[in-house]
């Protein structure tokens, strides 16, 4: 079993859980102001979290952490499967005792494996958890903001799985919009440990200084 993680995998609950929470109808816009057109919008909410900056390096982050884990796991399992051809390929040629002992460490391997793969699993969905609800947290204010300068009514989530959604022009998808904003609202670091840089102020140019005068000719 390859144990490798994605930020965006259909296993993580909490991007539903989030995804839930973002179809929802504003307050009606002030009277007098003009209709946009844009009443309806929709977002793939999980797409666009895994797809920010933040989420990207948040990806990286937990594949880097848990890969000595999901290595340890994938060696495991290639010793089960090693262990298993042997026995097979030496089915009656092993005295009792012999086969017994296989037997017994492939059993003991199995436990071993099943025990770190629960392990990793819940470790591995609680880390996802925690990035997709602190990005998502953030997100939906983003979304907040830009429906309401747009004059959306309503944003709809299509990326959970029981979405009713069957049609929608890609006119109304706010998807790239909303992950370009978070984007320029909350910016990822350039270095490890290193805060977000910003452009240095162009320097005062000093008025140049005048020729010094010759006194005049008496």
């Amino acid at each position: 079993m390859n144990s490798r993680i994605v930020l965006r995998s259909a296993a993580l609950s909490a991007a539903c859980l989030i995804g839930t929470a973002v179809a929802w109808a504003q307050t009606a816009p002030a009277a007098g102001a003009a209709p946009s057109g844009k009443s309806i919008g929709i977002i793939n909410l999980r797409g666009a979290i895994g797809s920010t900056a933040e989420g990207k390096q948040a990806s990286a982050e937990l594949q880097s952490q848990f890969a000595p884990r999901s290595t340890e796991i994938d060696g495991l399992t290639k010793q089960i499967n090693d262990l298993q051809q042997k026995l097979q390929a030496s089915q009656g040629k092993l005295s009792q005792e012999e086969e017994a002992r296989l037997t017994a460490e492939g059993q003991r391997l199995t436990q071993k494996l099943d025990r770190k793969r629960t392990d990793f699993q819940e470790d591995a969905s609680a880390a996802q958890q925690d990035v997709l609800e602190r990005i998502g947290r953030k997100m939906v204010d983003v979304l907040d903001r830009y429906a309401r300068e747009n004059g959306f009514s309503v944003i709809l989530d299509t990326s959970g799985q029981n979405s009713p959604l069957l049609y929608a022009s890609e006119q109304v998808n706010v998807t790239q919009d909303i992950i370009r904003l978070y984007d320029q609202a909350y910016p990822v670091k350039t270095g490890p440990g290193a805060p977000a840089t910003t452009a240095p102020k162009p320097a005062t140019p000093k008025p140049a200084t005048p020729p010094p005068t010759k006194p005049p000719q008496q």
